[in-house]
């Protein structure tokens, strides 16, 4: 696993090992990041449910301000810890070791792109969506990796499907707020 582009390019991130441990594939990794590439630089990011950490890395190679990582589990915490470190984003980077649904109802708004990718069939983006629109700037971005099976509602409060895709065995669902000029 490494970061594909940007001031981190190339770096090799570490990840748990263990059969519920599932990081994101290059080729996907790849995927979401053209899609959202425009809205990285200056982006305050959400990296929830964050494993090792790699997507909120990704986005802060690529130009995003700030990224906070949100993970429940203290060893994948010491590991995003251990790779934002690696990768020279430690001023960029805030690591709580919390339940990501719990984070939800205490964090300020402020987020242009929250990334998602919870562990599969535990109804966890469900559970997320609804919060995350409170947490969200006007044309703010919701990326959301899931199992192919998995079909999100179309909207969840302002939020709105942008467009849905397919790799494999994996889907993701991307969801946007409208900009001010964009609602009627």
């Amino acid at each position: 696993m490494r970061v594909i582009t940007g001031t981190a390019r190339g770096r090799k991130l570490k990840t748990l090992e263990g059969l519920d441990v599932r990081p994101t594939s290059d080729m996907v990794k790849e995927a979401v990041f053209s899609i959202i590439q425009f809205s990285c630089p200056g982006a305050n990011v959400l990296d929830l449910f964050a494993g090792s950490g790699q997507l909120g890395i990704e986005a802060l190679s690529r130009g995003a301000a700030h990224c906070v990582f949100v993970d429940k589990n203290k060893d994948a915490v010491d590991v995003v810890k251990e790779n934002v470190n690696k990768c020279g984003f430690l001023q960029s980077a805030r690591v709580l070791n919390m339940d990501s649904l719990e984070y939800l109802k205490v964090a300020k708004p402020g987020f242009d792109i929250a990334l998602l990718d919870p562990p599969y069939r535990m109804g966890l983006i469900e559970k997320a969506l609804p919060e995350l629109d409170k947490k969200m700037n006007r044309g703010g971005l919701v990326v959301c990796e899931h199992e192919k099976e998995l079909v999100l509602a179309d909207g969840y409060g302002r939020l709105t499907v942008r467009k849905r895709y397919k790799y494999g065995k994996i889907a993701v669902t991307v969801y946007e707020i409208p900009d001010e000029e964009d609602e009627v």
